[in-house]
């Protein structure tokens, strides 16, 4: 069950998972979802085990995401690994959040993509002063996964959009505002708080060192974010954000408009479509057909040969201007993958209270104890 890239820890009630390739800021391999995922389930039959902890080796952060560069060599040779591998991914994210004993995840440091699916969905999601958490796919060419489409559309207002299509890190306080996290704690107390997990229910340990967050930057901008984000077209954000006067507003239209368009115009979409499903599993199934489509865009090897392989930080997108995304393209991006589906579904809403519903807001109370 387990790899050097994943540590496998009990100590005494607790079942550890310390994501360890601290060079590459942890950053999920296929072999890491699959030693975490028979972690879980051998656990969540281990009556000895009451609550399980993730957290990231070295100092940097929990983890920087999937393994982008396997998967760009993946998509300019038409290989088949990346489906494979999120098709284990998005079970896991969807595995984390209907777990039937507490999770806790130290999101300290940076948490970006993957990072956010192993751990925003757990029950107890702990996060410091030195938080940094974001989805930054538009950046690549990609579209925002791992139920990050779900987690950023039920976020308050217009946040949650704000942070998808200009990719931009949110803060610890940040992350709580918009549901991302359920728990402040000052990272020096962190080694404490996980030694006495060990002893301890994790709901009675979670809470006793929880702390007030600070003040969320993003709460005094949602004025002008609710306003600007609220239209369906991608081109009229742009306006909005570029004509209101704000300097953070124009700032966000220029990010944006450094995007891959493509990928700006089915996030909005995926967005908008996400915060009508049902459950994250539904969004999960989203997710996956738009990943296999991105998959074969021109703007997804190219997002990821610019800013991660050759690091001119120069992509050509292609299409080159909003205006120019092809809407069949966009419509496209969500139709049924037939025999490739992901098939999620989310629990029988009748079943037992073991079953913890997927998170749509901050939570300070979890399953178990």
């Amino acid at each position: 069950m387990e790899n050097n890239d994943v540590l496998v820890e009990r100590t005494g009630q607790l079942g550890h998972l310390v994501l360890n390739r601290p060079v590459a800021i942890n950053a999920l391999n296929h072999g890491m979802v699959r030693t975490i995922a028979a972690a879980l389930d051998e656990w969540e039959a281990d009556p000895g085990v009451a609550t399980v902890l993730i957290s990231g080796a070295g100092e940097r952060g929990l983890c920087a995401g999937g393994d982008i560069v396997t998967i760009y060599h993946d998509a300019r040779s038409g290989g088949s690994e990346s489906e494979t591998f999120w098709r284990d991914e998005y079970h896991l994210n969807a595995r984390i959040a209907r777990y039937s004993k507490p999770i806790v995840t130290l999101m300290d440091g940076v948490v970006l993509g993957g990072g956010v699916g192993i751990s925003a969905h757990a029950s107890h999601r702990i996060v410091s002063e030195r938080s940094r958490i974001g989805m930054p796919e538009t950046g690549i060419g990609f579209v925002p996964d791992v139920g990050g489409t779900w987690l950023l559309a039920h976020a308050p207002g217009e946040l949650g959009l704000h942070a998808a299509l200009t990719g931009t890190m949110v803060s610890g306080a940040d992350a709580i505002l918009m549901g991302l996290a359920s728990h402040f704690v000052d990272s020096a107390i962190l080694p404490t708080l996980i030694a006495e997990l060990a002893e301890r229910g994790a709901s009675a340990v979670v809470g006793r060192y929880g702390q007030v967050p600070p003040e969320s930057a993003l709460a005094r901008e949602r004025w002008w974010i609710d306003e600007a984000y609220a239209p369906d077209d991608a081109g009229t954000i742009l306006e909005r954000l570029a004509s209101m006067g704000h300097p953070a507003a124009s700032a966000a239209a220029e990010t944006i408009a450094a995007k891959s368009p493509t990928a700006v115009s089915v996030t909005l979409a995926a967005l908008r479509r996400a915060r009508l499903a049902g459950s994250l599993e539904e969004a999960l199934n989203q997710e996956f057909r738009v990943s296999l489509r991105a998959l074969r865009w021109p703007d997804f090897a190219e997002g990821i040969r610019a800013q991660l392989v050759d690091k001119d930080r120069n992509p050509a997108w292609s299409p080159v201007a909003l205006a120019d995304v092809d809407a069949g393209v966009v419509a496209g991006a969500f139709a049924d993958v037939g025999a490739l589906e992901l098939g999620l579904s989310a629990p029988d809403a009748t079943a037992t209270d073991e079953s913890v519903p997927s998170n749509t807001a901050p939570q300070t109370t979890a399953k178990g104890s």
